[in-house]
């Protein structure tokens, strides 16, 4: 939950005194605080939450699930924008250029990091429940190389892109363009499963829904979170562009943009959550 770097660097000095002046500070603040008190205390916790499972778990022949390894991953991006996050607020409060241009460019890395562990979560569900044969298939070492290779590639991509992207200016578009590839993929694999959900299945008469099988709705619900973390992140940056093409209202839109990111950085980890059975709201009460 970051200002949008990409943005900045499109700028100039002009967004520099935007940032600093009374609304972007008052923004920009109350975002980080906001990082401060929900996000990375509920990153600290789901990484907690994974080593102790990983604890149990090397005791036994039981493996951590894919989409588990990917929000953990998901977190470590979100632990990597709080430290450039922290970098920019320090830069801007104690006048320290080299301070906050490093926390923007390190916060280059969790915005492009983000999307790919979207889709690999979307993926493995869509997988999960259209193509179930090749997804046990994938769960032995075969699986964990892939998805670790996987894993491996969207770090390097994000690196490469951070490193890129940094010297260049024009990349609002590009941005958006990532955005928009992102939910393409989702909306893919959300209108996939509910294709497999809403067809009668073997003995379903009449596609009966209180005989579909539940992990394909978690599957289904899942995918259509995310779905919409992305949406609303994309309406955001698309406000954005709209506002740099004609120059008008973009001082504020700028800092508030780190408000458009805050959805889909909770969405695996409150995901992951519910599914540990951690998150109280969403317990069922026994009857």
């Amino acid at each position: 939950m970051a200002v949008n770097v990409s943005s900045f660097n499109n700028s100039g000095s002009s967004d520099k005194d935007c940032l600093i002046s009374r609304s972007g500070s008052l923004i920009l603040i109350s975002a980080y605080i906001t990082s401060t008190l929900l996000i990375l205390p509920l990153c600290v916790f789901v990484l907690y939450l994974g080593f102790k499972r990983w604890r149990q778990q090397s005791s036994t022949s039981s493996t951590t699930s894919h989409s588990d390894i990917f929000t953990f991953h998901m977190v470590l991006m979100e632990l990597v924008d709080y430290l450039g996050f922290t970098l920019v607020n320090l830069g801007f409060h104690l006048v320290n250029e080299n301070a906050y241009r490093a926390g923007f460019i390190i916060t280059l890395l969790p915005w492009y990091g983000r999307a790919y562990f979207h889709l690999l979560t979307c993926v493995e569900r869509y997988l999960a429940v259209v193509h179930p044969v090749t997804y046990l298939s994938l769960k032995g070492q075969r699986g964990v190389r892939i998805r670790n290779i996987c894993i491996g590639c969207v770090w390097l991509i994000s690196i490469a892109g951070t490193t890129l992207f940094s010297l260049f200016k024009n990349v609002l578009f590009f941005d958006l363009c990532l955005l928009i590839i992102s939910l393409i993929v989702v909306c893919f694999c959300s209108l996939s499963v509910l294709h497999v959900l809403i067809r009668p299945g073997p003995g379903e008469q009449g596609g009966d829904r209180t005989l579909v099988d539940q992990s394909k709705r978690r599957a289904f619900y899942t995918i259509v979170a995310i779905m919409g973390v992305l949406l609303f992140r994309s309406c955001g940056h698309m406000a954005l562009v709209v506002l740099k093409v004609f120059n008008e209202g973009i001082c504020v839109m700028i800092v508030s943009d780190s408000w458009f990111t805050l959805p889909s950085s909770l969405v695996l980890p409150l995901l992951f959550l519910h599914r540990a059975g951690k998150l109280s709201c969403c317990k069922k009460n026994p009857k």
